[in-house]
C-alpha cells in the first residue's frame, strides 16, 4: 500500500512585483495551512516524508505542517520538478518515487494537483483550493505501478471555519 498526501500550497501574495517562484503566503494563506494541519493530525497516524515544490509559497505551506507534525523542517525535501502546473510532470514525480516510501506528503500547485486528484482519485473535485488536502491510497507496493487510489479524506480551509 502507498499512501500519498497531496496539499496545494497556501494562499499567496500577488501584491509584490516579484517572479512566481519567490511568492510569500498571505496571512490568511498562512492561517488556512495551520487550520488543516492541525485538523489533519487527527487522522494521521503514521510517519509520512514531505516533498515540496522548490516554489517559496509551496516551501513555505511545508514547514508550517512539519511544524505542526513536529517533523524537522531540515528533513523536508525539496525537488525541482514539483514546480510545476502540469499533473503528467507531477504524476513522472510521484511515479519514481523510492518504494521504500510508503507514506508521502506532497506539496504542490494547481492545476497540477487538481488535474491529479481526478485522475488517480475515485471521487470528483471541481477544484481543490489552496491549502487544500487530499489524501489518496494506493494498492500497490510499487509507485510506478499508481492506478487509481481510493481517497481517504479530503480537508478544505472552509469546511475548517466557522
Amino acid at each position: 500500500m502507498k499512501n500519498l498526501i497531496i496539499i496545494r500550497h497556501a494562499k499567496s501574495s500577488w501584491d509584490e512585483p516579484v517572479s512566481d517562484k519567490i511568492r510569500k503566503l498571505t496571512e490568511r494563506g498562512r492561517n488556512d495551512a495551520n487550520l488543516v494541519s492541525l485538523e489533519s493530525l487527527k487522522f494521521i497516524n503514521d510517519k509520512f516524508v514531505l516533498f515540496s515544490s522548490n516554489a517559496n509559497r509551496a516551501a513555505e505551506t511545508a514547514i508550517i505542517f512539519a511544524t505542526n507534525f513536529s517533523i524537522p523542517v531540515n528533513e523536508i525535501i525539496i525537488v525541482d520538478d514539483l514546480y510545476t502546473f502540469d499533473e503528467n510532470q507531477l504524476e513522472k514525480v510521484i511515479k519514481t518515487l523510492n518504494n521504500n516510501l510508503e507514506n508521502v506528503i506532497l506539496f504542490g500547485h494547481n492545476a497540477a494537483i487538481t488535474n491529479f486528484v481526478n485522475k488517480f482519485g475515485d471521487i470528483f473535485i471541481e477544484n481543490v483550493p489552496t491549502s487544500g488536502l487530499v489524501w489518496i491510497k494506493f494498492d500497490c507496493l510499487e509507485w510506478k505501478l499508481l492506478k487509481k487510489g481510493k481517497i481517504q479524506k479530503v480537508v478544505f480551509p472552509i469546511d475548517l471555519k466557522i
